[in-house]
């Protein structure tokens, strides 16, 4: 039996390992079936062009915002609405009984102590140094721009990945040397937060994993001990469990231009080794997960094809080479997670230059939807008991719908304002219009009773050249039937607030 709605939501999203756009000019060696395209936000993110907005007036704005008991300055980068502050603190993945618990257990049992330590980051302010400049992105990358991120003031935002902890786990497995020698690798998990569209695989918080295993090169002249690096990381390999699953990796680990070496910084040997050493411990990983997610589906009744796992050579702005791992579920390749071996121009910005390692990250979400056949997104932040009480730790189980309550579909036509542009992300807000910004403005006043939004006619005028969008809200509750007259003011305070904010002239 096919689950098309789950199947549907997941190959709309991407694995989000964070920020990071792929260059079209990078060719697949292995045919793959057309999907939709990826997010810009993928695992990482950078610096941004301090561009003041002209979009709309300006508002007037509290002078300090209250996050984790912490104040913090405003000023004019400062974007982060209430609507989005209200999900600090809920910690959904340290609820033991919650599917995204349930699944980070199952994640984190595949990259156990002593080798790894698993960890948790709460507090989601994070610096823009750490967030991007660390990293190594572009000053023009579109991550950094306000239509994207949520700026708590110039110098710090809400954290759009786990990789801005990279840098202090990092120097945490350095110092492990005096204290925890055994652990060279950890995993975190930690709530993310973008400016994104609105549908049944996106939600502007959600949760993602990461991990890295390094190894110690000597400070001195690394690549003349090139040998003994990848032989000790092969001694390691040999340590992990092999499977028997047939995984297809049709390409070279190594392409001098789809996945370059870092000839200036690492040997052939010595990715290779780290390569097989990263491709093991992911395989098991998802292998594991998706064991998991069979049985459940068999129990439910649903058809259980054979597993079928493949690499995908992918860019990454932070590692090089990169993979993407793929398996075929229900009748399609779904990207699971991100990976490569680290930058070491990264590990160098850490202050950890003597190492070599791999580093992945995932998408909680994608994987809890594949193995509890959750259909939306937003019912990870439902407190309805329906919801909840189908979930145990350590348990998976397949969700059962409690209900499907009837849309409720209202558009919304207007022309943008004569100097308003679109198609661009522009950093610091220089882009007048951005649809991001059309997304945050429907969630802010329908919260979770919006389902979707769609863009489903634009119009330029042939001779005044004006252009003009319609969108379509579809308003739909979880829990319960809205009623026409709820949608409609729902739907006339979304009218009124695109023209005091965008400037906008409905149609």
């Amino acid at each position: 039996m096919r689950l098309p709605a789950t199947s549907r939501a997941l190959r709309a999203s991407s694995g989000r390992w964070s920020i990071a756009a792929r260059p079209t000019t990078i060719p697949r060696s292995i045919p793959i079936p057309s999907r939709p395209a990826l997010s810009l936000r993928e695992w990482s993110s950078t610096t941004i062009r301090r561009i003041p907005s002209t979009a709309s007036p300006q508002k007037t704005q509290q002078s300090t915002l209250k996050i984790e008991n912490e104040a913090y300055k405003t000023d004019e980068w400062t974007n982060t609405p209430d609507t989005i502050l209200s999900h600090v603190g809920r910690r959904l993945y340290l609820d033991e009984n919650h599917p995204l618990a349930i699944t980070r257990k199952l994640i984190e049992s595949q990259f156990a102590g002593p080798e790894f330590g698993n960890y948790s980051e709460k507090n989601p302010v994070v610096s823009t140094k750490n967030n991007f400049d660390v990293l190594g992105f572009p000053e023009d990358h579109p991550g950094r721009s306000r239509t994207d991120t949520y700026y708590v003031n110039d110098k710090t935002v809400l954290r759009t990945h786990t990789s801005a902890h990279q840098r202090a786990y990092f120097q945490q497995i350095a110092r492990n040397e005096q204290t925890r020698p055994d652990e060279v690798g950890y995993t975190i998990i930690a709530d993310v937060y973008r400016r994104d569209a609105i549908d049944r695989s996106h939600y502007p918080v959600f949760h993602q994993m990461e991990g890295a295993m390094l190894w110690k090169r000597p400070d001195n002249n690394p690549l003349s001990a090139s040998k003994e690096t990848a032989a000790k990381i092969m001694t390691d390999l040999q340590k992990i469990p092999s499977h028997d699953v047939v995984v297809e990796d049709p390409n070279p680990t190594i392409h001098d231009q789809r996945n370059p070496l870092q000839d200036k910084h690492h040997s052939a040997e010595e990715v290779e080794a780290v390569a097989a050493h990263l491709k093991r411990s992911l395989e098991r990983m998802v292998i594991k997960i998706f064991t998991e997610a069979s049985k459940a589906a068999s129990n439910g009744g649903a058809e259980v094809e054979p597993l079928k796992v493949r690499w995908i050579e992918a860019y990454f702005p932070f590692t090089s080479p990169s993979w993407e791992l793929e398996v075929f579920w229900q009748g399609d390749w779904l990207e699971i997670l991100g990976c490569g071996v680290i930058k070491q121009d990264l590990l160098i910005n850490s202050d950890v230059p003597n190492r070599i390692g791999w580093a992945f990250g995932l998408g909680l979400e994608r994987i809890a939807m594949l193995l509890f056949n959750i259909p939306d997104i937003r019912l990870f932040w439902s407190r309805d008991e329906r919801f909840l009480s189908q979930f145990r730790a350590g348990e998976i189980t397949r969700f059962e719908p409690f209900s499907k309550h009837p849309a409720c579909y209202k558009d919304v036509a207007f022309w943008l304002p004569p100097a308003a542009v679109t198609g661009g992300s522009a950093a610091g807000g220089a882009v007048p219009f951005h649809e991001n910004d059309v997304m945050e403005i429907v969630r802010g006043i329908g919260g979770d009773l919006v389902e979707d939004v769609t863009l489903i006619d634009e119009f330029t005028h042939p001779k005044t050249a004006r252009k003009s969008v319609c969108y379509r809200i579809n308003y739909r509750s979880l829990e319960r039937t809205l009623t026409n007259e709820e949608s409609n003011e729902l739907n006339l305070k979304v009218r009124e607030k695109l023209v005091e904010e965008l400037g906008v002239e409905l149609r």
